[in-house]
């Protein structure tokens, strides 16, 4: 496949390439432009020009534009599944739904901005009664959109049909390991009538192309969604031109399981949040306080589920879980379970790579809040650290324990005891009697303390990729 420049299909200038290996195979699928600084200073002058044009627009008919396109997507979900499945890893169920996520999102977005009002100001100052004051939401430019390799579909949406949706123009820098979907996605955007200087897509590292990017001072704002290291090293490229930041990095979200809540549904959520896309989930349940009195219980019957689950091929519908994104990914999952396990946990299912990509479900007991894993180190894999407490007042400080602060889950019949402990916890949503693993287009999603900056979602995205201009007409009712 092809870079897309100003609605053109580019090779990069210097001709260099990316093989694309699907992860279950080890087969190459396809190759992409490996793009340099010269092929990202075309796409910002093409991005500029495309800001103008699609700003001109009027919204009634960006919104038939973008409508059509959630349509378009529907009506591909099949070549689109199939495609994210082969170069992702993730089961071809998840990647059907995750593909109809994108419609659902870009259809909400819509919506939203059909109903982005401004506001009048009233004439609560004195010498101003005879002034008319208003406001108006414009775009801001040229935004770049940096997705990551575990959700590539679901998030191009979340953060191109909101840019789009308000006028700006976008850049998409997609994930080295799996960029095929989201270039086929851009060039079905384009067939739809978005014109080709508002979307571009770019491949190539994101040390190259996207440094480049979002150090200059032609964008208008970055949204990307990723590690926190490199969040922090953006923020600061982007920042020192002043230009806005929405970060969704990384979390160690738990769920915190009461002795008087139901144990199977905890099962049922645990393994829900920790084998999809094989654990590769910013938000996926990553460690289990579990209460002391039903600790044993639960952890058996975890086993007893995870023992049942089928994993393999991924384009297999009965495969119950794919693989990691590649080799790298995989190994490093194997050397936290390691680590974990020198420090003195108990690895008592799983823990093994197999065919090079594969990773084993695996629990880990005896996981005490001291270890790196209850605290800081985030595993993207199917790992279940569950570390015991006894109080609430001890379930909550393990909790916040870590620099990260995502998103949590809480199971529990007492209402009240959830909701108290739910005020406590630090992170940017928490769940009642379910997993942290929970988003809805709407909500204001993002994260405390390290896991971000901003939020993503109809509720806030757009009023942050807009800007406000007030307009006064004064003395016009004198």
């Amino acid at each position: 496949m092809k870079i897309l420049i100003g609605g053109h299909k580019n090779d990069s200038i210097s001709g260099q390439t990316i093989n694309i290996i699907n992860p279950a195979t080890q087969q190459i699928i396809d190759t992409v432009p490996d793009s340099s600084a010269q092929d990202a200073e075309l796409v910002l002058d093409h991005a500029i020009m495309g800001g103008k044009i699609w700003g001109e627009t009027p919204l009634h008919k960006r919104s038939a534009i973008l409508l059509s396109y959630a349509e378009k997507i529907n009506s591909n979900n099949e070549e689109l599944a199939e495609l994210l499945c082969m170069e992702t890893g993730k089961t071809i169920n998840e990647a059907r739904t995750e593909i109809s996520t994108a419609s659902n999102v870009f259809k909400s977005f819509v919506e939203g901005a059909n109903h982005l009002y401004g506001i009048t100001i009233p004439d609560s100052q004195p010498g101003g009664e005879n002034d008319i004051i208003f406001t108006r939401r414009e775009p801001l430019g040229a935004v770049v959109c940096i997705i990551p390799f575990n959700f590539p579909a679901s998030t191009y949406a979340y953060k191109v049909a909101p840019a789009l949706a308000v006028g700006n123009s976008v850049i998409i820098k997609p994930p080295s390991d799996n960029p095929l979907t989201l270039i086929r996605m851009t060039e079905l955007l384009l067939e739809c009538g978005v014109p080709g200087d508002a979307a571009q897509i770019i491949t190539g590292s994101g040390a190259v192309v996207g440094n480049y990017l979002v150090s200059s001072p032609k964008i208008d704002a970055v949204s990307l969604t990723g590690s926190t290291s490199v969040g922090i090293q953006t923020l600061k490229a982007a920042t020192a031109n002043l230009k806005r930041v929405f970060l969704e990095l990384g979390g160690n979200d738990a769920m915190i399981i009461f002795d008087d809540g139901d144990i199977d549904l905890a099962v049922t959520n645990a393994v829900m949040a920790r084998t999809t896309n094989a654990g590769q989930i910013c938000i996926a349940t990553k460690r289990l306080i579990v209460q002391n009195t039903i600790k044993d219980r639960f952890t058996k019957l975890l086993v007893e589920k995870l023992i049942g689950l089928s994993i393999g091929d991924p384009l297999d519908e009965k495969s119950d879980m794919g693989c990691l994104i590649n080799e790298k990914e995989a190994n490093k999952v194997k050397n936290q379970v390691d680590l974990t396990v020198e420090q003195g946990a108990k690895c008592i299912y799983g823990g093994n790579i197999f065919n090079k990509t594969f990773f084993e479900p695996t629990v880990l007991t005896e996981v005490t809040p001291d270890m790196d894993i209850a605290k800081d180190m985030e595993v993207f894999g199917p790992v279940f650290p569950i570390i015991g407490f006894d109080t609430a007042e001890e379930a909550i400080e393990i909790h916040n324990s870590t620099s990260y602060g995502l998103s949590g889950g809480i199971i529990s019949s007492d209402i009240s005891k959830a909701m108290k402990t739910a005020s406590r916890l630090e992170c940017g949503s928490v769940v009642l009697n379910g997993t942290g693993r929970y988003r809805h287009p709407d909500i204001a999603f993002g994260g405390y303390k390290m896991s971000g900056l901003g939020r993503e979602g109809v509720s806030a995205t757009l009023e942050e990729l807009t800007q406000v201009k007030t307009i006064i007409m004064k003395g016009i009712l004198g």
